[in-house]
Parts: structure tokens; C-alpha cells; sequence
């Protein structure tokens, strides 16, 4: 199928591009910066701006999907408003373009440790990380409310970051799914996930049509 790929250029959207050209697709990836893709076959770059909603609707008109692991950037001092500014604009235009299938990668900070406690509002959530984590939740509440959209949300491991370990797992093709709460290990420690296997379990999703509005949570 043609899917638009938001933030293709991230950690976890390059996982994204990869698993979708592996997987036969037709991607068209909107950046900035064009020149930070390589040429691929079954891929087409165009440079875009998401925080313009027209600019969006115009890139992924005509997908069957969308897909977004859009981030403000977590060094941006203006990540919660600038995060939730460009979500906000992916929607408008993914719903403009009219494109129902929506698939995003949202944080682990919503998912719920006790009942009506969320992570990212427990004394010890870092604190570096809260403004971007709170926008992202803040997002899915959003998102929830949509019904114009056939909307997807993944939300990763509680341990998933860059430079954890099970990134040099790589690509194994497992995981276990969840919904509303964090995954957890035998031990009692977070559950945790590579990127490449968070992009699998996000493909999967789009192309089985699994978790039709709703949230789901990985990892191994």
C-alpha cells in the first residue's frame, strides 16, 4: 500500500521507513530536510513542513495510511506546545487529505500505573522529559475524541529510550501487546522494546488493521 511517514527521520521513524520498503510498501516520507534521506527504491521524499496543516494534507493526500513518530525534539524548549501544535496539524490535514487510517507513536507517560494514576504524573517520572511526555499525552486525549479518524496509537516500553539495552537486540520480530498499562518483566522490572521491533508491531498494526481506536503498548 502507499503510506505517508511522518518524522522519517527520527530514531524511531527511520525503524519505521525501514520496516515499511522491507515490507513491499510505497512510502512517501515528509521532512524538512530532503537531503537526510537517501534515495530508495519504493521511496519518495517530499519536503514538508507539519506544522503546516495544509502543507500536510497535501503530501499524504491519496495514501491508504498514515503514519506518524513525529517529535517537537527533546532538547526544544517549547516541546509541549510545539509537540502538540504539529500533532494537531497532522490531524487536521491527514482528515483534509481524506485519509481515515491514522497510525502514531505516542509516549509511555499515559499509560496508567494504578487506577487513574498515569506515568507521567507519579513523583518519579523524570522531570527533563515531563513536558514532551505530558504533550503526548495530551495528545491521545485528543485523539480519543476523534471521529472522523480510523486512528491507531502505540505507546512504547516504559523502557524505551536510545540507549537501552534491548535496542542491540535489533530486529527479533517478538513482542507482547498490552493496552492500557505498562508491560512488565518476571522481575517486576518496566518492559522494554528495540526500535526496530516497536516498527514491526506498528506495521503489523496497519497492515492486519489491529487496535482500530484504540491504544496498544509493546514490548518483550
Amino acid at each position: 500500500m502507499q503510506v505517508a511517514l511522518i518524522g522519517a527521520t527520527g530514531f524511531v521513524g527511520a525503524a519505521v521507513l525501514k520496516e515499511l520498503l522491507q515490507r513491499g510498501h510505497q512510502v512517501v516520507a515528509l521532512v524538512r530536510d530532503p537531503a537526510k534521506l537517501a534515495a530508495q527504491p519504493g521511496l519518495k521524499v517530499v519536503q514538508a513542513d507539519v506544522l503546516d496543516a495544509q502543507q500536510v494534507q497535501q503530501c499524504v493526500a491519496g495514501s491508504d495510511a498514515v503514519l506518524s513518530a513525529y517529535n517537537a525534539g527533546w532538547t526544544n524548549p517549547n516541546i509541549y506546545e510545539d509537540f502538540l501544535r504539529g500533532s494537531r496539524a497532522i490531524v487536521q490535514g491527514v482528515k483534509a487529505a481524506g485519509v481515515a487510517r491514522y497510525l502514531v507513536v505516542g509516549g509511555a507517560g499515559s499509560l496508567y500505573v494504578a487506577p487513574g494514576v498515569q506515568l507521567v504524573d507519579t513523583p518519579e517520572f523524570p522531570a527533563f522529559i515531563k513536558p514532551g511526555a505530558s504533550a503526548a499525552r495530551d495528545m491521545y486525549t485528543e485523539l480519543q475524541k476523534e471521529s472522523a479518524l480510523d486512528w491507531t496509537l502505540l505507546s512504547p516500553a516504559v523502557g524505551f529510550h536510545g540507549g537501552s539495552d534491548a535496542q542491540s537486540r535489533g530486529r527479533t520480530g517478538q513482542y507482547r501487546t498490552g493496552q492500557d498499562a505498562p508491560l512488565m518483566q518476571a522481575d517486576g522490572q518496566p518492559g522494554d522494546i528495540s526500535a526496530q521491533d516497536l516498527a514491526v508491531a506498528l506495521v503489523d498494526a496497519l497492515e492486519q488493521h489491529l487496535h482500530s481506536k484504540q491504544r496498544f503498548t509493546v514490548a518483550y
